[in-house]
């Protein structure tokens, strides 16, 4: 059985020889983070795949993430590991229940969470990342009708923060939908002196945000932030310990880039198992063999495209 470094060091120079770029999301296995030339948030990775000169991609992410590769860069090569590595946020609507709830409600326009699926997309006005949702709802004129999909976690943390008039699909993360309030209480008086990172996904924001105003987290800084926000409040905080409110993987990113500085995982066990399909070995075989592309229809992709670009162009 080959090592971590053997198998790293063959990626390397295959991705060389092939002049492929590896993304990677900030979820992953160190080890897959190790070997990406850019690791990162979906705003993030979506923007790399763009920019990049590279016509091979290896997407290291969810089927959603390379989708979106795919749109914006119809002339490259996207390749996704493991084609089973699915998302269950993304899962929560098809474009057939989205088409029956717009008609249900005529004028109002779409804001489709990134965790969505292309045929998704292109039934929307608006694609956001958690790193840009609130942006993206205060770029809507303020007499319109929102309707926003698939998260309502984060699509209620939207209406608070902008006051708006959003309607919510009732979709989730199922990592982050596990995350409650009581994880919350148990962890900040376990880390008396942490800060408190997280993400808007989660299923304890509303009670979180409810218990902030009345003031019983006892002034203890709470940040909600998308994973590439975590890290640059992070970098800029005096703090020495940090909770973080999201799924395990992105720890590793932190303690690598503040190695004086301390992090506790809100729930040790908020795992996506999506994520962590992708291995070196599916990384390896998918340069070697060129596997598995990801394609989508035209006419989806240029409806699909028009949403997102209006996300980029902010």
């Amino acid at each position: 059985m080959e090592t971590v470094a053997e198998l790293q060091q063959q990626i390397r120079e295959l991705k060389q020889q092939k002049r492929a770029l590896i993304l990677a999301h900030n979820y992953q296995v160190p080890e897959v983070q190790q070997i990406a030339d850019v690791v990162g948030d979906s705003l993030a990775l979506a923007r790399a795949a763009a920019a990049r000169p590279e016509e091979l991609v290896v997407f290291c992410g969810v089927h959603f993430m390379a989708e979106t590769a795919a749109i914006l860069c119809p002339e490259k090569r996207i390749l996704l590991p493991d084609p089973e590595a699915g998302c269950s946020l993304a899962d929560s609507l098809t474009p057939e229940q989205l088409r029956e709830w717009k008609a249900r409600h005529p004028g109002a326009v779409v804001v489709a969470y990134i965790n969505t699926s292309a045929a998704v997309k292109a039934e929307s006005d608006w694609v956001c990342t958690s790193a840009n949702a609130r942006a993206v709802i205060e770029a809507i004129p303020p007499e319109q009708e929102i309707l926003f999909v698939p998260d309502m976690f984060l699509g209620a943390w939207l209406r608070a923060q902008t006051g708006r008039r959003i309607r919510l699909w009732m979709g989730e993360c199922h990592v982050h939908a596990a995350m409650r309030f009581e994880d919350i209480r148990a962890a900040l008086q376990r880390y008396p002196e942490a800060e408190f990172l997280i993400h808007p996904e989660c299923g304890c924001m509303s009670a979180t945000l409810y218990a902030c105003a009345e003031g019983s987290l006892e002034g203890r800084p709470l940040v909600v932030a998308s994973t590439d926000g975590m890290l640059r409040y992070v970098r800029g905080s005096a703090a020495e310990e940090f909770i973080v409110g999201t799924e395990v993987g992105l720890l590793y990113r932190l303690q690598q880039e503040n190695p004086g500085k301390r992090f506790y995982p809100l729930k040790p066990d908020a795992i996506c198992p999506y994520m962590k399909r992708i291995t070196l070995e599916k990384v390896l075989r998918s340069l070697q063999e060129e596997v598995f592309p990801i394609t989508v229809p035209e006419d989806i992709a240029r409806r699909a495209r028009r949403a997102l670009e209006r996300m980029l162009a902010l």
